[in-house]
Parts: C-alpha cells; structure tokens; sequence
C-alpha cells in the first residue's frame, strides 16, 4: 500500500495563532488586509455564516467519533458562525458502500464543504472527484484521502507506532530480544494503518521477535478476537510476552481473547483512542497503555479550516495548515498535524482528565475505585 508522505515540521497551535496574529497585523498596517482577524467572520471576505458543512465519520466502534469529534466539530461550526453555520452529519457504520452514498448525498444537497473519514481512502476518491467538479471543497479527516482533496487534518500517524512500539520495548526491558510479541494491525484500507505499523517496525525490529501478525478488517474487535484466538494457538499463550495493538478497540478484544484463553495475567498491551473502557483497563493494569490524540484539538482544527475555507479567510486557513503530505493520487496537500501523547497510569490526570475528556468520578466507577485509589486517582 502506499503511505502519505509528510513534509514540514509541525507547529504547535499557539504558534499558529501568534503567527496568525503577526500576519493580520501586519497586513492591515500595509492597507493589505481590511479587518480579517481573529474568529470574527463578519468581517470576513464574503461575509457568509449561514454555512453548512458536512462531515462524514467512519464507524461507531471507535467511541471517540461519537463521543467527542462530532460534538466537538459541531459546537465549533458554531461557535465560529454565531450559531447560523449547520453540521450535516453522517456515519458509515463501518460500511463503504453507505459511506460513498452519504457522500453523494452531500453533494446532491450542496453542502459548502465536506470532512470526511475516509474508510477506505482509495474507493472515496471518484466521490471526492465528483464533490470537485461541483465546486464543493473536500477535507480529509484522521485519515488521508485519495483523490483532489483541499487538506488534511490529523495526527503525526508514524510517531503514533513509534509511541507504542517504544511502550512495549520498555515495558520489556531486559527481556525484550527473547521475547515473542504479536502485531494486531490495523484495517489496510485504511492509509494510516500503514503508518502506525511503519511507525511501530522501526521500534520493535531487531529489539524482539516478532512471532505473529494480522491486518483487522474495518478495525473490527470481533475480527482481532479471531486473530488473537489464531496466535494463541500459533505461538502459546504463556510464551506472548506482549501485544501490540493499533488500537483501543481491539486492546479489548485482544484482551477478552487472553482471559478466554486462561491468562490470569495479561502481558503488556497497547492502543490508540483513549476510549473511556481503554483509560480504565490501564488503571487496571489489564492494558499497558493508549496513545492519546486531542480530540479537542484535532476537531476544532478541522471545523476551523472548513469554515475559514469556505468563508475565504486565507490567513486563518495558512495558519492552520503548516504542513504538507503527498497522498497516492496528490502531491503537497496542505496539511494540520496533531501531537501524540503515550497514556499510562502515571500520566492520566495530566491527559484526559486536564483536557476534560473524562471526570475522574468517569473513570474510578465503584468496579476500578480501588485501582484508582492505588495509582492516586481521586
């Protein structure tokens, strides 16, 4: 498959605001620029708040989709049209075909702007061609899409594999390079799966013995449960000294696997997404650690870039997109790109709970009060 290509170093979000700042100031001293600053968008070029703006999700088992990104998404259109800009959501379900229905829907009705999850980046590109040839912007969301799409907002995907490749190395120690591991990768419709394994690679080779490993449809946990069942058999359960998994979902999977399997104690295991039941397995300690991606950030970037794209706000739009990445069919799409933090026991006050994602009272119900009490979460 082949895999985005990232350019640029990515810049945090107060840098982008100063630069954006500096710009406008500087742009109005020259006569240049006629009061486009900050989120006020009556002042922007076309003077438009009345906006809608689709977004296309992929799947309901990742929780954070509904959870987080579209509310997040939604309360942002908001906030920046003074209440007047409308979300047209939708959610595949896990299912392609739905998906590209949704899509064309979207551009039937003639929303200003689509953000969409691709579920399979390849198979979305005829419906980003057809929104392009109606004239309705495309930004692709989490995931890269092929076809003429306007930018990308995401994550640094790579550096998501590398965290926990690194996690499971150093929970290993000194044991690592006899250890047998098993990889539970990603759907590989799905460019970013591509990317967190290439991530993760370049931590474990040469560090441990990689015994098995699968590719999960549709990042299905009932597919991982399957896989993980098939490398029980394959490798033993006593001898797996540790899982890799791409992500929160199939943690769990891989974990009910083990505990059907007889494990009394789960070695170390990864994820990705933060999910609520994720955080609580790692104060259990039944989960190693998750990677965890600012919902906040990254949907608020994404709801920002597709208003001031469709309000023609430029300096706002630049600002936000520092980067650039090369997609298969595409070449330097401007691109967002969201810092990555590895969440374990020690870190969950400062993460989820300082961000707002989850309450304390959230995480430690009555099942984890005394794991929570022990790791200091109260």
């Amino acid at each position: 498959m082949s895999t985005p290509a990232l350019r640029g170093a990515h810049v945090p979000r107060f840098a982008l605001a100063l630069a954006a700042s500096a710009s406008a100031l500087t742009l109005t001293a020259c006569g240049a620029l006629d009061g486009i600053t900050g989120s006020d968008s009556s002042t922007s070029p076309n003077n438009r708040d009345d906006i809608t703006v689709g977004l296309l999700l992929p799947d309901k088992d990742t929780a954070r989709f509904e959870a987080f990104d579209y509310p997040i998404f939604k309360k942002e259109v908001a906030t920046l049209t003074h209440g007047k800009g409308t979300v047209d959501y939708a959610n595949a379900e896990a299912d392609q075909a739905t998906q590209s229905r949704q899509f064309q829907q979207m551009v039937a009705k003639k929303v200003d702007i689509i953000v969409v999850d691709a579920l399979d980046s390849a198979a979305i590109a005829p419906d980003v061609r057809k929104a392009k040839d109606a004239g309705i912007p495309v930004i692709a969301y989490d995931r890269l899409a092929q076809g003429p799409i306007d930018a990308y907002v995401s994550h640094d995907n790579e550096l998501v594999g590398e965290v926990q490749g690194r996690a499971i190395v150093e929970a290993l120690g000194s044991k690592a390079a006899s250890s047998e591991i098993v990889m539970m990768n990603g759907d590989p419709a799905d460019p970013n799966t591509a990317r967190f394994k290439e991530g993760a690679l370049g931590e474990l080779e040469n560090k441990v013995r990689i015994a098995e490993q699968y590719d999960t449809d549709k990042w299905s946990p009932a597919v991982a449960e399957a896989n993980m069942k098939k490398a029980i058999r394959a490798v033993g359960l006593g001898k797996i000294a540790a899982v890799y998994s791409a992500n929160d979902g199939m943690a769990g999977a891989v974990i009910d696997a083990m505990k059907k399997a007889g494990a009394t104690t789960i070695p170390p295991v990864t994820g990705q997404d933060a999910n609520l039941d994720a955080v609580q397995r790692v104060v259990s300690g039944e989960q190693y650690m998750t990677v965890y991606k600012s919902f906040l950030d990254e949907a608020t970037d994404a709801a920002q870039m597709a208003v001031y794209k469709v309000q023609s706000r430029d300096i706002q739009y630049d600002a936000l997109a520092q980067d650039k990445v090369d997609s298969p069919t595409d070449k330097d799409i401007p691109a967002t790109l969201v810092p990555v933090v590895a969440l374990t026991k020690d870190n969950i006050k400062d993460t989820v709970i300082a961000d707002g994602v989850y309450t304390v009272a959230d995480i430690c119900t009555p099942k984890y009060a005394s794991a929570c009490a022990a790791i200091g979460l109260k």
